[in-house]
Parts: C-alpha cells; sequence; structure tokens
C-alpha cells in the first residue's frame, strides 16, 4: 500500500527547489548532474522545519556538488537542523534511489522501520534508514551513512552545496543569511574551511542574484494598457 511518510532532510534536500527535482526531474542550479524523478510528480502534501537529536556532518566528495556530502550521525552530541515532507512511500523509495544515483521504480519494504527504527538496505553512503519518531502517526524516516563522523575523514563542502543548504534553511526555519551561515560554519567539516562571514556572504550573493532574476521577469510583464487619449493628453500632443 502506498501510504504516507515524512521525509527528513538535512542536506542539499532543505532546499525545495533542490528536493523537487527528485520528484519531478531536473537539474538543480549549481549541480553537476540532472535528476530523472520519481515515478509520482506530486509536490509534497506538506512541510515544515524539525530538530533531529544527533549531528551533521561534512566527508566523502560528492559527484553532484564537488566537495563534502551531508551526513547525519543520531549518536554526535547536539541538535541538527532539518526539514520534513510529507511525500508516499513510493515516492521516498524513488528518493533514496536518486541519492544513490539508481534509476528510480523499485519500492522499498518499510515495515521494519516502523517497528525497528533503523533498516540498512544496501552498505552504500544514503542505505542506512533511520526512524527519528512519528508526527501524528505517520512515521518520520531519514537515511544516511552506515559509519559515523568518527569513521571517515571529513571533508570541506563546495560553495555550491554550502549555498544549497542555506538556502533551504532560511526556507524552513525561517533563518536570515547570517544565521544559517552561524549554523553551516559549526558543522564539521566546515568548520576551520569556512568562516561564518564567508557563508554569509555566498547566501547574500544567491539572495541578491534572485531577486534580480525575479525583477527582470517582472519588468518582462506586460503592464496595465493606458488608453491612448491619456497618454496623449500627458504629452500635450
Amino acid at each position: 500500500m502506498n501510504r504516507l511518510i515524512w521525509y527528513v532532510s538535512y542536506g542539499s534536500n532543505l532546499c525545495s527547489e533542490r528536493f523537487y527535482c527528485y520528484i519531478r526531474g531536473g537539474r538543480p542550479p549549481g549541480a553537476g548532474r540532472a535528476c530523472p524523478g520519481a515515478r509520482d510528480h506530486t509536490l509534497p502534501r506538506a512541510d515544515k522545519a524539525v530538530w533531529l537529536p544527533g549531528g551533521v556532518y561534512f566527508a566523502t566528495e560528492s559527484q553532484v556538488w564537488g566537495g563534502g556530502r551531508a551526513f547525519y550521525d543520531p549518536g554526535a552530541s547536539g541538535k541538527a537542523a532539518g526539514r520534513a515532507y510529507l511525500i508516499t512511500t513510493e515516492q521516498f523509495s524513488d528518493v533514496a534511489a536518486q541519492e544513490m544515483y539508481r534509476e528510480p521504480g523499485v519500492d522499498l519494504d518499510l515495515t521494519q522501520i516502523v517497528t525497528d527504527g533503523l533498516i540498512q538496505i544496501g552498505t552504500g553512503r544514503y542505505e542506512t534508514l533511520i526512524c527519528i519518531g512519528r508526527d501524528k502517526q505517520v512515521p518520520m524516516v531519514t537515511f544516511t551513512a552506515p559509519w559515523g563522523i568518527d569513521d571517515v575523514p571529513l571533508l570541506s563542502p563546495s560553495s555550491a552545496y554550502l549555498r544549497m543548504l542555506g538556502q533551504g534553511l532560511c526556507e524552513a526555519h525561517a533563518w536570515d543569511a547570517q544565521s544559517a551561515a552561524d549554523y553551516l560554519a559549526g558543522l564539521p567539516g566546515a568548520q576551520g574551511a569556512w568562516t561564518p562571514g564567508e557563508i554569509a556572504s555566498l547566501l547574500r550573493a544567491a539572495g541578491e542574484a534572485e531577486d534580480a532574476a525575479d525583477a527582470d521577469v517582472a519588468m518582462d510583464e506586460p503592464g496595465e494598457s493606458i488608453p491612448w487619449g491619456q497618454v496623449k493628453g500627458e504629452l500635450d500632443l
């Protein structure tokens, strides 16, 4: 049965624009490859900001963004900022497949995760599924690596990846650029490689570019028509 599930993101899928590429297909801005999309292109029924017990860190090199990927370690100290999307289990299966650069189309058996709280569907970097709780009886599930923060070398994330995470944090948690930058700069892998000021500059520049693009679109849209008689009067013709 195709039930609903809260998919909890903590990496680039914090950004809705990026996550929708996993649903509808397409290439996210700054990404090195496109996504085929899910079988069901319906956008999430809902989304909300959440906090996960544990921590996020950057390790292993991403083929999509370059630099380190975000991983979640439930055993780490602290809390991790996340965003939960209410989607179907079929869509979740397709998102998980695309995270592993596989073609979507195979449904995962998620029965065990509801009872055990954790299942491994493989040994890959995003093939350990963790249930972090429930919301109105709907499971809240994320995926991460089978290893922990102390088991792999840390790797600094790329500027494009940080922009995507920062944009998502601002969207979901209603943070400003500096708050998102402070959070990201403190994560292992980014800490010491990026300063809060550098990340904040990246996020502000991205926001300004988006605002400029929106303004260009608005300028291209036709305005309200003014009668010629009124124009002649204003020009004293």
